[in-house]
């Protein structure tokens, strides 16, 4: 290999030990991730204009509807849109040219995710928590879901997949794509197939924050969601923000990361193909690499080196690794995991002796790859997995999204009349307590008649003509 390769430059390369709280926090803050939150000189002035120009669009959404989206297309996307739904005939147009090999692993990866995500819906759990006091956990699919499939610079069909699959595997009644027009109206060929292989029920030409808005609040073309996922720019992240009171929405998302925790036995090879992969993203992606050892530390800067002599987007990853990346010694393994659980990485890369036993250990990761053969490549695309995960530290508190994100819950309440009685003395108490005398009324009549319809009972002989006294029990 030659090693005359130009060095590549990193944010931080050092040990963690020499970094002070201040330097240790801004390791740890995202220079990229969602500009609109960051708040300091002229960020500041930049997420305010994001903040009120995404305000504008969803106002202008919900006043003049599918007049607004044309008119945002026009502006933003260069159409003149005639048409804002997708006929359903373009989609299999789409799919019929679409490359074989293509094809075919848009459907492998369809099948795996809506196999994985099947296996993800939950049971209805039913708990007896006292006699004749019954309470069950009820699992319910959401009625309409909106999913949002990036276009612009490049289009992402794997994410489509990542967003209809899930929502088909809850059960969802009916899943509705919006997407960036190109030249031509309609998003590009592999988005319009993919909508098809996924399992779609309608497709819309609309993109950026006004799509958000549409699917939110609806239009004369574009139908209301009880939910909007997907990824996306910053206006649409800070659209999702915006109308999250409306509807649900999944984990706020930017741009994509990766943290490599290594010790002495990883390949400095395999390390640094998982950083250039990731940092041929984009600018803003995020790339660090923690280990225990100063020889993978150096290797895999070294073979970075070389990887980026040849590589197709390696100006973009050289830019992404001065801005983003980082290489950490620690002292020890627990040192790297602390640091880890901390940064709350989307992927996770586990090259250690024991990788298994210490994935279990992490705490906050969007989603772990455990050992030298499982790539972040792979759950991009291919495992069943989802790839729509919490970016910039997000994973400390959201989960990625999975069929759970397409279900909402409830519970059924079923209370005989032991359960009333036994119960109505102490919520009285507590209801008093909290000044609701009516609560208490309503629970102490509940005993009272309990014991009318028990007595009314033994008085005809309900045990003669086989009623149970609701009094007793079995």
């Amino acid at each position: 290999m030659n090693r005359s390769s130009e060095p590549v430059r990193f944010r931080h390369h050092g040990r963690l030990s020499d970094l002070d709280d201040a330097a240790l926090g801004a390791l740890l803050r995202r220079p990229g991730a969602d500009r609109t939150a960051r708040v300091d000189g002229a960020d500041q002035a930049d997420r305010a204009d994001v903040v009120a120009s995404v305000a504008e669009i969803i106002a202008d959404v919900r006043s003049r509807g599918d007049a607004a989206l044309k008119a945002m297309a026009e502006r933003f996307d260069g159409v003149g849109l005639i048409a804002i739904e997708v006929p359903r005939r373009a989609w299999l147009d789409a799919l019929n040219g679409l490359r074989s090999d293509v094809r075919g692993a848009l459907e492998r990866a369809a099948a795996n995710i809506l196999r994985f995500h099947r296996a993800l819906v939950p049971a209805d759990v039913r708990v007896e928590v006292e006699p004749g006091v019954i309470v069950t956990r009820v699992w319910t699919p959401l009625a309409r879901a909106g999913v949002y499939a990036p276009g612009g610079t490049a289009a992402y069909p794997s994410s489509v997949l990542m967003g209809v699959v899930p929502a088909r595997a809850a059960g969802v009644d009916e899943v509705v794509v919006c997407s960036p027009p190109g030249p031509d109206g309609r998003p590009p060929p592999e988005i319009l197939a993919a909508c098809a292989i996924a399992g779609a029920d309608r497709v819309f030409s609309v993109g950026g924050a006004g799509a958000v808005a549409a699917m939110a609040f609806g239009t004369e073309t574009v139908p209301a969601v009880d939910v909007v996922v997907g990824p996306g720019n910053r206006w649409v992240t800070e659209a999702k923000r915006q109308i999250a009171g409306a509807v649900l929405i999944d984990a706020p998302a930017g741009p994509s990361e990766v943290l490599v925790l290594a010790d002495d036995t990883a390949d400095p090879e395999v390390v640094a193909l998982e950083m250039v992969a990731q940092a041929e993203h984009d600018l803003d992606a995020v790339c660090v690499l923690v280990t225990t050892s100063e020889r993978v530390a150096k290797g895999s800067a070294s073979v970075m080196a070389h990887l980026l002599e040849t590589a197709p987007r390696a100006a973009i990853a050289r830019g992404c690794l001065e801005r983003a990346g980082a290489i950490v010694t620690t002292d020890s393994l627990d040192e790297a995991l602390d640091f880890t659980d901390r940064f709350a990485p989307e992927h996770l890369c586990i090259l250690t002796r024991d990788a298994p036993a210490l994935a279990r250990r992490v705490r906050n990761a969007g989603t772990t790859f455990v050992g030298p053969w499982a790539s972040v490549a792979f759950g991009d695309y291919m495992t069943g997995a989802n790839h729509v995960l919490p970016t910039a530290g997000g994973a400390r508190s959201f989960s990625g999204l999975s069929t759970h994100t397409f279900l909402r819950s409830f519970t059924i309440q079923e209370i005989d009349a032991v359960g009333a009685c036994t119960l109505a003395d102490d919520v009285a108490a507590l209801a008093e307590a909290e000044g609701l005398p009516a609560h208490a009324v309503a629970a102490r009549a509940r005993r009272e008649q309990s014991a009318r319809e028990a007595a009314r009972r033994a008085a005809h002989g309900a045990a003669d003509i086989g009623v149970e006294n609701p009094g007793e029990r079995p």
